[in-house]
């Protein structure tokens, strides 16, 4: 992929489409080597290719500065959760395996209840779908989830007075993943998970016909 050509709706769509439960990099490789790169569409290619190739690790970073700066601040901790799940709920992957197991834990207690949570069927015309599959969690619109969490975190932020501390820690968890993603030379790793992840998409698109 030249990365260079790819821009940032298209970025955004990929990492709301990408599986994110994928483990994070190791640190011997995160931290391997950096580099200043010779010229701005050098560093925007590269910056563009280690965003999306290291996304779990500078999820992980950005949280972690979130936590170690709400350890004196426990309903600061729980709006940052919420805030991080609505966030998380318009990734595709997420909100589907979120779906997928909170049904599975309900049908252990009440089958009835958990046939009630399955998506409605998207209907189909000439073999293809009539339009863009829709995205439900536990049997209801991905907005519902994403207003409710959203909704009970803004509450929360407002309740602990931490809004300026996630401020700061924000801005510093953004500033180190901008960073390290500008000067972090792309392996041949990462061109390959490109390749790799273009492939799944370009298959999950030609099955879904």
């Amino acid at each position: 992929m030249d990365w260079g050509n790819v821009t940032a709706e298209d970025l955004v769509d990929a990492l709301r489409e990408v599986d994110w439960s994928s483990p994070p990099r190791p640190l011997s490789e995160f931290f391997s080597r950096f580099t200043v790169p010779r010229s701005s569409s050098k560093w925007d290619s590269r910056f563009k290719c280690n965003l999306y190739y290291y996304r779990t690790n500078y999820f992980l970073l950005i949280v972690s500065v979130l936590i170690l700066g709400f350890l004196r601040r426990p309903l600061a901790i729980v709006a940052a959760l919420l805030t991080a799940l609505s966030i998380a709920f318009l990734n595709d992957s997420f909100a589907g395996t979120f779906s997928e197991r909170v049904t599975r834990t309900v049908r252990q207690f009440s089958p009835h209840l958990a046939a009630k949570m399955r998506p409605p069927l998207t209907p189909v015309i000439r073999g293809r779908p009539s339009s863009k599959r829709a995205i439900y969690i536990c049997g209801r619109p991905r907005w519902v989830f994403v207003l409710i969490f959203s909704s009970a975190s803004f509450i929360l932020w407002f309740v602990s007075a931490g809004l300026l501390t996630v401020l700061w820690a924000l801005a510093f968890g953004l500033l180190a993943t901008i960073l390290h993603a500008s000067f972090r030379t792309p392996n041949l790793k990462a061109r390959l998970n490109t390749f790799r992840e273009e492939f799944r998409a370009v298959w999950r698109n030609y099955s879904e016909l």
